[in-house]
């Protein structure tokens, strides 16, 4: 959920890309609910996906990005 209490809102372009594999490893790599960004950019490198779906992944799956070092997510 973003700050606002509202639900974040994943653009549409990125999450229709997103798959099920996908959002099986950012929640596996996330598990505590939270991700650091080199993991997930290694994973959207892995599954051939730019770092925007898998961005979106990580916000269907309810997964927050952290120590973001170049701003992708």
């Amino acid at each position: 959920m973003s700050t606002s209490g509202q639900p974040k809102q994943v653009d549409p372009r990125w999450a229709s890309q997103v798959t099920p594999e996908l959002e099986q490893a950012v929640r596996a790599k996330g598990a505590d609910g939270s991700i650091t960004c080199p993991v997930l950019r290694k994973l959207a490198e892995d599954f051939g996906v730019p770092y925007k779906v898998a961005g979106a992944a990580a916000d269907i799956v309810g997964v927050k990005v952290k120590n973001c070092d170049l701003g992708c997510f």
